[in-house]
């Protein structure tokens, strides 16, 4: 009598030979080996380095002194640090103001039965070009004797104004900037929610007599909140860190809208970098940190009231 159920010896030397085909523990890590040490090399040894050095008085040359908080002391007290805090927070609502553009544009993109990949190809032209490249375009579109926006103001009758000379404009004109480079990542997350959204939906509430409008903002945005959360988020960290549009635009030597106009991370680079305060400049950089970090979280907690996955 013959049987297919192999004997337990047999299973046995089964599943050693099958095992000695598994890899072990130590290809896993060695896996992700690169990554980790990338991670450690480039992010959690400056943070901690940074950390460090924000408690000390650190010269150009030579080692540093511990100097306790003195360092958040100044810094607290600095009206140029909130000056620069303000200008970065100005900045970031300016462009939170982009993405209500930027769902709109998204929603008539997919509407578009032709060419709607040229369309997301022209406006992610902006984030794929250098940011210093783009700057000195913008500045010469800026330039308050020549500059084309000056010229087509000019021909409606609007009196042209020194856009990036002058503190009142500079943050704005920045902002819009900023705007029209952020489009096209925006257009690229927000175009593959709307593509998730089931096309049932809108035919049924067709049925029902809804409109696009009402469309628009009962199904449309509430489906589409995920990705605009996300959108969000991303946002109000590339804003923080805004620094080489300032940069750039508006940097040079008779430029007096400058000393209004830094943002935090230009107020860190002047201490770090031209004045070789490190110490000072890492306290910066530490408190940017805190700041993108609480910002964040209250996002993430706002997040429960609008945002709908499901």
């Amino acid at each position: 009598m013959t049987t297919d159920v192999a004997s337990p010896p047999a299973r046995q030397r089964t599943r050693r030979r099958a095992g000695g085909l598994l890899p072990s523990p130590g290809w896993g890590y060695l896996m992700i080996a690169p990554a980790f040490i990338g991670l450690v090399a480039f992010y959690v040894w400056p943070f901690l380095t940074t950390f460090g050095k924000s408690f000390m008085d650190v010269p150009a040359f030579g080692p540093g002194t511990f100097t306790g908080v003195d360092n958040y002391t100044e810094l607290l007290a600095d009206d140029r640090f909130w000056q620069a805090l303000r200008n970065s927070a100005l900045y970031t609502v300016i462009l939170l103001l982009g993405v209500p553009v930027a769902i709109v544009l998204a929603a008539l993109i997919e509407q578009v039965s032709r060419g709607r990949a040229l369309y997301r190809v022209l406006f992610f032209l902006p984030v794929v070009t250098l940011p210093v490249a783009v700057s000195m375009v913008w500045r010469f579109i800026y330039n308050g004797d020549f500059g084309l926006l000056n010229y087509v103001l000019s021909l409606v009758g609007v009196p042209g104004q020194y856009w990036v000379a002058d503190a009142t404009f500079t943050i704005y004109a920045v902002g819009v900037v900023g705007i029209w480079m952020s489009l096209g990542i925006n257009l690229i997350i927000l175009g593959a929610g709307l593509q998730s959204i089931p096309q049932d939906l809108y035919e049924a509430s067709s049925l029902d007599g809804a409109g696009r409008v009402r469309q628009f903002f009962r199904i449309t945005l509430p489906l589409l909140s995920p990705s605009v959360f996300l959108v969000t988020v991303l946002t109000v960290i590339s804003a923080l860190q805004m620094f080489d549009l300032i940069f750039v635009m508006l940097r040079s030597v008779n430029n007096t809208a400058l000393a209004d106009s830094k943002t935090i991370v230009y107020l860190f680079y002047e201490k770090a970098f031209v004045e070789f305060d490190q110490g000072y400049g890492a306290a910066i950089a530490i408190v940017l940190l805190m700041v993108i970090m609480a910002a964040t979280l209250v996002q993430f907690r706002l997040q429960r009231r609008w945002v709908f996955y499901d």
